[in-house]
This record gives C-alpha cells, structure tokens and sequence, in this order.
C-alpha cells in the first residue's frame, strides 16, 4: 500500500484526477499551487500530496 502512495504522476494523471487540463495543472506546478518537482523536462507528482490537495479543494468548495 505505501508503494501505491509514493506513486508518481505525470500532469496527464493528475489532469484526470482533479478533472482539469494537463495544461492548467503544469501551471499550478508552477505556480507552487500544487505540490510538484521536475524531473527532466516534466512535473511529477507524488500521488499522496494530490489526494491531500483534492481533500483541500473538497474543503474549500465546502465553505
């Protein structure tokens, strides 16, 4: 199970997951908005710090 949650995703990935464009997710990558690192040329994102961000934006819309 932890290996599962150390898991890496690519903006593609993430894009689906919170239902946004690859796009818009590479710029909150940058914008330090979503937890992220370069690995080349791409963002990776570890697959736990993108559920803790869903949780948040669940909690957020909430409000």
């Amino acid at each position: 199970m932890l290996e599962r949650e150390n898991a890496l995703l690519n903006s593609r990935d993430v894009a689906r997951l919170l239902d946004m464009s690859p796009d818009r997710v590479n710029e909150y990558a940058r914008k330090q908005i979503l937890p992220a690192f370069k690995a080349g040329r791409q963002w990776r994102f570890r697959k736990q710090d993108i559920a803790s961000f869903k949780r948040q934006l669940r909690g957020a819309t909430a409000a």
